[in-house]
């Protein structure tokens, strides 16, 4: 049997007539006042770029961001999404079923996710973002049972889109939308309707509005207690843009992991290292552009490279193997770009912050496309070592598992005839290298 993710977001659904349902009515707070018409669009789907960017990276090396949906281009922000540059508020809504009796309070259900989601993206963003939970402390009925639901991975749209109506419907009377960035809908893992592969992130093509706000994406959450791991961070990686970066085969059998492994919590939430790719570091604003280095010097260029999980207060290992602080600031990515739509990416990667379970140490090398929609291969891991595979009793994919390059070794990406040598390391732990573009 395949391994089964619940990392999925929707193919897609329309809702239709719910204008007639939920009219707006002026001065009280009504769920979708004013929409007729929704459409969730699936992580391969096509997503028109919004009419309004906001400008973001004129770095040479910044791809441009394209139509496809979670493009990787970074050089404007999709203004559709909330930026993670700051704090942001989620409210965590708990749908019980008329068909059972939860077995789990809320407060357990929170404390499934929260904080390790917020700790998870605090760690990431070296402190720059902070993911609030806001989570109702009691169940919130749902009108029908939840088989009546049919809820499943590649739900049938008529289904899904009487759960959301139903859902906003009812959370309605206690819920001030207007008030919260980010929307969970957390059903009782109990029900027997209940399947926890359904879980997924609802983009609307037509946002809805309640309480004066547009409600642009839900997250659909069916997790069993307890979840699975990083889970929700996953699904909120979505919501700020990111694209999934597992390889879903076409018919549903074979391996997930083929593209990045366990080198991003966006390819994998069960990965070994699930740290964000510095690249989506600096799509999401958390690293500065003086921390971005654009390779260009076909006679090699020698940088030194920090840990990208290393950040105030954390040790990181240093020459000797003695912990060494004070990293955080300097360069964390290197970037040479190959093509209109295509960069190779450099980062060094160590058992530190998120990666603490990391199989290897050493400079991991990507590729980058910005024209590859989500699920289809907008960044693959490159493997400096294809002959071998690691850590074969708990990594996602082995044969990716040593893929990045070690101190002393040298690597030349095939295809490419870009070079990357791994001098050594520094007695603060970070990496020295140099990286010839010919």
């Amino acid at each position: 049997m395949p391994r089964q993710l619940p990392l999925r977001e929707l193919t897609r659904a329309t809702f239709r007539g719910l204008g007639d349902r939920l009219r707006e009515r002026p001065r009280l707070r009504t769920t979708a006042a004013v929409f007729t018409t929704m459409s969730a669009l699936a992580a391969t789907s096509m997503l028109s770029a919004p009419s309004v960017a906001e400008p973001y990276s004129a770095a040479p090396c910044a791809l441009k961001r394209t139509d496809a949906h979670h493009s990787e281009g970074l050089d404007t922000w999709n203004a559709a999404y909330p930026r993670p540059a700051r704090s942001l508020d989620a409210v965590m809504v708990f749908l019980s079923f008329p068909d059972s009796t939860p077995l789990t309070s809320p407060a357990v259900l929170t404390a499934d996710h929260f904080p390790a989601t917020s700790r998870f993206f605090e760690r990431a963003s070296y402190g720059k973002f902070t993911l609030r939970a806001h989570p109702l402390g009691d169940w919130i009925r749902m009108p029908r049972p939840s088989t009546a639901y049919a809820i499943q991975r590649d739900w049938q749209p008529v289904h899904r889109g009487a759960y959301l109506r139903d859902a906003l419907a009812a959370a309605d009377a206690r819920v001030d939308f207007s008030r919260y960035d980010v929307v969970y809908f957390v059903a009782d893992p109990d029900a027997p309707g209940v399947d926890s592969d359904a879980t997924k992130v609802v983009n609307l093509d037509t946002p809805l509005r309640a309480d004066g706000a547009e409600i642009r994406r839900v997250v659909t959450v069916f997790e069993q207690h307890p979840p699975d791991r990083l889970v929700l961070a996953h699904e909120t990686g979505h919501v700020f843009d990111l694209p999934d970066l597992y390889h879903r085969p076409v018919d549903g059998e074979g391996d997930w992991d083929t593209y990045v492994g366990d080198w991003d919590l966006m390819g994998s939430q069960f990965g070994l290292a699930p740290d964000l790719f510095g690249w989506h570091k600096w799509k999401l604003g958390w690293l500065d552009p003086r921390q971005v280095a654009c390779v260009r010097d076909p006679d090699g260029t020698r940088l030194t490279l920090e840990p990208l999980g290393a950040g105030p207060g954390v040790a990181v290992a240093g020459a000797a193997g003695a912990p060494a602080f004070g990293l955080g600031g300097g360069t964390k990515l290197a970037v040479v770009r190959t093509g209109a739509d295509s960069a190779l990416a450099f980062e060094a990667r160590g058992r530190i912050g998120n990666d603490a379970g990391a199989c290897r140490d050493g400079v991991l090398v990507y590729r980058v496309r910005g024209g590859a929609e989500s699920g289809r291969g907008p960044v693959e891991v490159i493997d400096a070592h294809p002959r071998t595979e690691a850590c074969w009793e708990n990594s996602v994919y082995p044969p990716l598992a040593d893929a990045p390059v070690a101190a002393g070794e040298s690597f030349t990406v095939p295809g490419e005839g870009v070079r990357v040598e791994v001098e050594g390391r520094t007695t603060s732990g970070a990496w020295t290298v140099r990286i010839a573009t010919r």
